[in-house]
């Protein structure tokens, strides 16, 4: 009797398994990524820089007070001589730390766009919810470039906001505590009109990094699909809305260039009048026109100078902050992009790119389901409780009516789908977690438009794989009816989709490319020969059977005439019907 299988959990990951989430800019370095580690190591060394400022600034204040007692040249070539040490050092500090942030900047946005890319190829291409083509690259490309400011212009400015002013403040404090008082009590200010400034900010660049986005993905799916506006008469129509698209864009780029000069003029406005109170205090102080906010003690000419030099230096990071404001908002909107692309709840692949180097023969691969479900969310069962063997070598043609589940089944056997119950074997060997990946080496998908690259006919059979030569490129496309004797040479150039070659040489092509690696040895094709005449239908089907010798061969299909010449023929909607038969 038939075997009901209890759905099986360590099945689900093949198609739930989510990546990690981006790693966001505040938070415990633990599992932080290294190059993010060495940035914060810089911004730590640029704060530590600007503290030198405050014995650079006393040792000016001394020479000007030893200038005013009377002093001569030699008097003020000792503190002289410090200055010019002190900003050696901090120059030499500065330029070691800005070149390591540079190279950890550039790791981290290549590690960001890596995970993003990884996350991406890991999608399956069943899974509708998969950002468009124009999205992705837009994001992948452009937006992942805002990080750069973000780690060297915004995040050094943040540390320095945090560790100099209140060291600054201390130093003047032990001066006079009322121009502490003065910067201590205008600092605030700064911060609250900057996050006031900074929500706008924020919402203002991840919506124009989204309208970007989006232009970016209109622009490239119809320039794909520019042939068919252009027969159907929906260029100008296509170009209105390009046009309407970029002059939102244009309306939303303003938007966060007004919000990003507000707040450098918020800062600067405290900040000047702060400076000014302190100066203001410092010169009738020193005039004898006011003597107390200085400990019970009138100030000297190199004190008063003392504070004067640190009162703008005070400002100093919270003004580089203002400046860097947009960078944040930039930077926390590219993060919340690219962690899109990482996250979704759509089927994966698990070690999709994680696959064992290619092998130079291949040996068939067995296919077995056992008491397999697959029931969509909502929908009737595609299979109940079905079975099936297909032997090492055998070809099948899968045949049934449209939507009786011949593409979703074979999605099942290639990992891309999960059951809702049941086993998948390759080979004897379980799809599961942890044999996906070495499993899917084994298999050679060929769905029902392969897509064709821009380049030439020897790039698209290639693709770059280490292990597929010029010479196995060329026998492929022999043995696949294309190459030299054809019109179709391996030199010859291809536009993006396909430009320059028929339905059915696009269909050979793709099985070039199958046959070039040498390491599939399950092929599953999904309606080779459809909306093909016949006989160009005829030319594709003695080409896989000619490459496809020695391998196991599962095809989708409608062609009767390709179900005849395969071999053996399963019935889709008689699975669970063969499945109970063989039972009894």
């Amino acid at each position: 009797m038939a075997r009901h299988t209890a759905p099986d959990s360590s099945v689900s990951p093949l198609a739930l398994q989510t990546a990690e989430p981006c790693p966001q800019p505040a938070g415990a370095d633990h599992g932080q990524p290294p190059a993010l580690s060495a940035a914060r190591g810089a911004h730590a060394a640029l704060a530590l820089c600007a503290l030198i400022w405050i014995p650079q600034a006393a040792l000016l204040a001394w020479a000007v007070q030893r200038l005013a007692d009377g002093g001569g040249l030699a008097d003020v070539l000792q503190p002289a001589l410090g200055y010019l040490l002190l900003g050696a050092l901090r120059a030499s500090g500065e330029a070691w730390a800005g070149r390591r942030l540079f190279a950890a900047a550039r790791g981290y946005a290549s590690e960001a766009r890596a995970q993003a890319w990884t996350a991406l190829a890991r999608r399956s291409p069943l899974d509708g919810a998969r950002p468009s083509s124009g999205q992705a690259a837009s994001a992948i490309a452009e937006q992942a470039e805002a990080l750069l400011p973000w780690l060297l212009r915004y995040q050094p400015a943040r540390w320095r906001t945090l560790a100099v002013p209140p060291v600054l403040a201390l130093a003047v404090l032990s001066q006079s505590w009322l121009a502490a008082l003065i910067l201590v009590a205008a600092a605030p200010l700064i911060p609250l009109a900057m996050a006031l400034v900074g929500w706008q900010a924020q919402a203002a660049s991840a919506s124009q990094l989204q309208a970007l986005g989006g232009m970016n993905g209109f622009l490239l799916d119809r320039l794909r699909g520019l042939s068919t506006l252009r027969a159907l008469g929906a260029v100008d129509a296509t170009a209105r809305r390009l046009r309407g698209a970029a002059e939102d864009l244009r309306q939303r780029t303003m938007r966060v260039l007004r919000i990003a000069f507000l707040s450098s003029a918020s800062l600067e406005l405290f900040s000047a009048l702060a400076v000014a109170l302190v100066a203001v205090y410092v010169g009738f102080h020193l005039l004898g026109q006011f003597s107390g906010g200085s400990w019970g003690r009138r100030l000297s000419l190199g004190q008063g100078l003392f504070v004067l030099l640190l009162a703008p230096a005070f400002f100093e990071p919270l003004r580089d902050l203002a400046a860097a404001w947009h960078d944040r908002a930039a930077g926390q909107a590219a993060l919340e992009a690219m962690a899109q692309l990482r996250s979704g709840a759509g089927p994966q692949l698990p070690g999709a790119l994680d696959a064992p180097p290619l092998r130079c023969a291949p040996q068939a691969a067995s296919v077995e389901l056992r008491g397999i479900c697959l029931q969509r969310e909502g929908e009737a069962p595609v299979l109940q409780d079905a079975d099936l063997h297909i032997g090492a070598g055998e070809h099948v043609a899968l045949v049934g009516a449209s939507g009786a589940g011949k593409t979703t089944l074979l999605s099942l056997i290639a990992g891309l789908l999960p059951a809702s119950a049941g086993e998948v074997y390759i080979g004897g060997t379980r799809l599961e977690e942890a044999s996906a990946a070495a499993l899917r080496a084994r298999m050679a998908w060929i769905g029902q438009k392969p897509h064709v690259f821009s380049g030439t006919v020897q790039d698209n059979v290639s693709l770059g794989r280490p292990g597929v030569l010029r010479r196995h490129a060329a026998a492929a496309l022999r043995q696949a009816g294309l190459g030299a004797a054809s019109r179709i040479a391996p030199g010859n150039a291809l536009g993006e989709g396909g430009t320059g070659l028929s339905g059915g040489e696009a269909v050979r092509l793709a099985l070039a490319r199958a046959a070039a690696a040498g390491s599939a040895d399950l092929w599953l094709l999904d309606e080779p020969t459809a909306h093909l005449d016949s006989a160009t239908a005829q030319a594709v089907t003695d080409a896989l059977l000619r490459l496809a010798r020695g391998r196991t061969l599962i095809v989708a299909t409608h062609d009767l005439t390709l179900a005849a010449r395969i071999g053996r023929v399963v019935h889709i909607d008689q699975l669970d019907a063969t499945a109970h038969r063989r039972a009894a």
